[in-house]
């Protein structure tokens, strides 16, 4: 069967929501000099502004705690942020002491810069760590994993958590993406009833909301493109390995990453920078090319031109066109740009063996889960109440009343009743995954016609919250084929219908993460398509 999770890209739950039958004011535009930075520059351009003396980092991590407070708090109240970093203005002053020193120093791109982390990564701080879950409230983790640590190594400032479909959408099949029983219901800025997808849904809300300028997500299959698709802004999805998975709330490690949800291409390369490189602690990093990890070491942007596009051959995937003609109309647009950059489009051309790797995938994650969680457990949060997936289901159980009054938890009994990855099933099914993701599928047809990458929308437009039926849409997207390789994927805006916004998806080849985004950099830079949130109450168009 079909997995129920690549189709639903990991996206899940609901709460009731705030009644949105009246207008909700959008919040006004900010009249201090850090916060029109905010709504107007991409990363570098707010490092500018810092190292000229415009408004120091503080002043900037003050703007994101207030637009944090009138927005996700309160107004239009978004809930996308979970817990906010107690320390986070000591380390911005710090940062800007720092800069202006006696040494004076700059770390780096993201010297002084506010980033939001996905609840799901361990920051070994005031902060917990919970995966949305009641279960692990107010539980720190032992240590910060080692994304968290090359962050503050770069200059960022850790600003706080972000709320996400609860356990990354690996509870159950019937949820509503971007609710967590710790968290709630995050709600989509561009259209408040409307779904943000997920499960990095509050990554992907408050960065479109503006809220922060960087955020770090995490997916599986989906989890950073499918919520950048509903909320308008940019996805990126690495290699499996190019970033470490240690200290990240564990899916399955063959799927498993993080990666930058962002307003700019190039913001997604200096986060990616920033995230990436070799982890004794995650062998897969190892694997990472000696000329990739150079480049990345150097200036990831430096692969960033507006002329990428010229002579690149480009397949076109029309089998992942959702059936709305909203849609269809912005991906024949988003073409019409690819070729008048200069681009070859070979149109149409199929991914294959699609169909040989939805149930398998299914039982892989589900087999990963059971073993890799209380590993994760043991090693960060040993103090929990929960020690593996048994208790778990057993605590949700004795609490059912607060952590499962919408959807149960029938993925986590399905995964305790395997054999976890020392059985044959998974085995059989790591190895089918394999085979016809990669060799028999991108591989092949990337070879075939000598692709630089694929194209095709990234998913459906945002679907009405519903914490009756779950989530419900029009089927169509491209996340799976390139989450099951563990290829890299990147999300770009590509116009919006009715208010609702829609991503245009670059798919390549193993370690062509910089190629990808060089390619989307062309695109958004010829295209200018990213979408302001409206904060509308609703809208009603045929989707």
């Amino acid at each position: 069967m079909p997995s129920p999770l690549s189709r639903r890209r990991f996206v899940q739950a609901a709460l009731p929501m705030a009644a949105a039958g009246g207008a909700v004011a959008a919040p006004r535009p900010s009249r201090s000099a850090a916060g029109r930075a905010l709504d107007t520059q991409d990363a570098a351009g707010l490092q500018a502004a810092l190292t000229a003396g415009r408004f120091t980092s503080q002043a900037l991590v003050r703007e994101c705690l207030a637009r944090i407070a009138a927005i996700d708090q309160a107004g239009p109240r978004l809930q996308s942020v979970i817990e906010l970093n107690p320390d986070a203005l000591a380390r911005a002053k710090a940062l800007d002491a720092e800069r202006r020193g006696p040494n004076a120093r700059v770390r780096g791109p993201l010297h002084g810069l506010p980033v939001l982390l996905k609840d799901n990564i361990a920051t070994g701080d005031a902060m917990a760590t919970t995966a949305g879950s009641l279960a692990l409230a107010g539980l720190r983790a032992q240590r910060g994993a080692f994304i968290s640590q090359r962050l503050r190594e770069a200059g960022a400032v850790i600003l706080g958590k972000t709320n996400l479909s609860e356990w990354a959408n690996i509870r159950s099949s019937r949820s509503t993406s971007g609710w967590s029983s710790r968290g709630g219901q995050t709600r989509n800025p561009h259209v408040l009833d409307r779904n943000t997808s997920g499960s990095s849904s509050g990554s992907g809300a408050a960065v479109a909301a503006g809220l922060c300028p960087l955020a770090v997500g995490t997916e599986t299959d989906g989890s950073i493109t499918s919520p950048a698709n509903a909320c308008g802004i940019v996805g990126f999805k690495p290699t499996v390995g190019l970033v470490s998975r240690d200290g990240i709330i564990p899916i399955a490690a063959s799927q498993d990453t993080a990666g930058p949800m962002v307003r700019h291409v190039r913001d997604a390369a200096l986060l990616l920078q920033a995230l990436a490189g070799a982890d004794a602690r995650d062998p897969a990093t190892a694997a990472i090319p000696a000329a990739l990890a150079r480049q990345l070491a150097l200036d990831a942007t430096a692969t960033l031109r507006t002329d990428a596009l010229k002579g690149a051959r480009i397949g076109v995937v029309r089998a992942s066109m959702p059936a709305q003609p909203g849609v269809a109309a912005l991906f024949d647009a988003a073409l019409a740009v690819l070729r008048a950059q200069g681009a070859v489009l070979v149109d149409p051309v199929a991914i294959p063996n699609q169909d040989k790797y939805g149930a398998t995938e299914f039982t892989a994650l589900l087999c990963e889960l059971k073993d890799l969680l209380p590993k994760y457990l043991r090693e960060f949060q040993p103090d929990a109440p929960v020690q593996d997936l048994a208790s778990l289901i057993a605590w949700n159980r004795q609490h059912a009343a607060r952590v499962m009054p919408h959807f149960g938890q029938e993925l986590f009994e399905q995964a305790q009743a395997t054999a976890g990855m020392a059985g044959q099933p998974y085995r059989n099914a790591l190895a089918t995954n394999q085979r016809f993701s990669r060799v028999e599928g991108l591989d092949a047809l990337f070879a075939e016609h000598r692709l630089d990458a694929v194209v095709a929308p990234t998913g459906n437009l945002a679907w009405p919250i519903d914490q009756l039926l779950g989530d419900h849409y029009t089927p169509g997207g491209f996340t799976s084929p390139f989450a099951v390789a563990g290829y890299p994927h990147l999300t770009v805006p590509m116009g919006q219908v009715g208010g609702l916004p829609v991503g245009l998806s670059f798919g390549g080849l193993v370690w062509q993460d910089l190629r990808l985004l060089g390619l989307g950099y062309a695109f958004e830079q010829a295209s200018r398509l990213r979408p302001l949130p409206r904060y509308l109450p609703t809208v009603a168009i045929d989707d």
